[in-house]
């Protein structure tokens, strides 16, 4: 690695800046940066097209191999209780970050496929969730991930943690259940909601044409606007006293049997 200085002071102005993006979406979203911790989730990011502005490092701590020189960023050394104060993880590899986000609007997915399968999910307030449907989204290699009304931003540390990166690999786009409803019906994607009325089985939907798997919170649910513009509400039948699972578990279940019928 190039480095250029050595930062030792907790009051030092980028030391502040790191801070701030790491703990308020406020700031994210003003600076459009936020941060990355991990070598796996620097390469991942990588490899997804994001830009690395700053990288930073503890040489006492990090034991990587990996070669940033022939990036642009700038690439800063820290000391120990400095990168401890800003690391999220415990167990920490010593590196990380600051990223510039992308635009994730509806108007920039691009769906390759001619049959696309994409995950919505409505309103999901635990960062660990979402970082779960992203995981899951990424091992069935999903055409996308469309977040309606979403409660937090997708560069939250508790959801790049969770996801283990899969926040880079995955083509995500966010709006209100509305837009997404019309972009789903102009695409011609056909809605499947998981709900617990007016369902049938999963496993006599197909899911072999276009289709968008929505799932809502655990609480109350998918909303009525979803509800009204389904074309088939599914449910995965329950042999115990509770009538839901985890949000993430039941959206792997709806998603790998479609992957199933598509001959995965």
């Amino acid at each position: 690695m190039n480095t250029q200085k050595t930062i030792s002071s907790f009051q030092n102005p980028l030391i502040k800046k790191v801070l701030q993006l790491k703990e308020k979406s406020r700031e994210r979203k003003k600076t459009g940066q936020f941060i990355i911790e991990g070598q796996r989730e620097l390469e991942l990011a990588l490899k997804g097209g994001y830009s690395l502005d700053t990288i930073l490092y503890c040489p006492e701590i990090y034991n990587g191999n990996y070669e940033f020189s022939d990036l642009s960023s700038t690439v800063i050394v820290l000391t120990r209780p400095v990168y401890e104060k800003l690391a999220h993880r415990i167990g920490t590899e010593g590196i990380l970050a600051v990223a510039k986000t992308k635009e994730h609007s509806l108007q920039s997915l691009r769906l390759a496929s001619d049959k696309p399968l994409v995950l919505v999910a409505e309103a999901p307030e635990k960062p660990g969730n979402i970082g779960a449907l992203l995981r899951t989204a990424d091992a069935a290699n999903l055409d996308a991930v469309l977040i309606a009304n979403p409660k937090s931003d997708i560069y939250n540390p508790n959801i790049i943690r969770s996801s283990v990166g899969c926040v880079f690999t995955c083509q995500i786009a966010t709006d209100s259940s509305e837009a997404i409803i019309d972009f789903l019906k102009k695409n011609r994607i056909k809605i499947c909601c998981a709900a617990l009325t007016a369902s049938k089985n999963y496993t006599a939907s197909d899911f072999t044409e276009k289709t968008a798997i929505v799932m809502g919170t655990e609480a109350t649910g998918l909303s009525e606007v979803w509800l009204e513009n389904s074309d088939e509400n599914l449910i995965i039948p329950m042999q115990g006293e509770i009538d839901s699972m985890n949000v993430s578990v039941s959206a792997a279940i709806l998603i790998f049997e479609a992957k199933r019928q598509r001959g995965f």
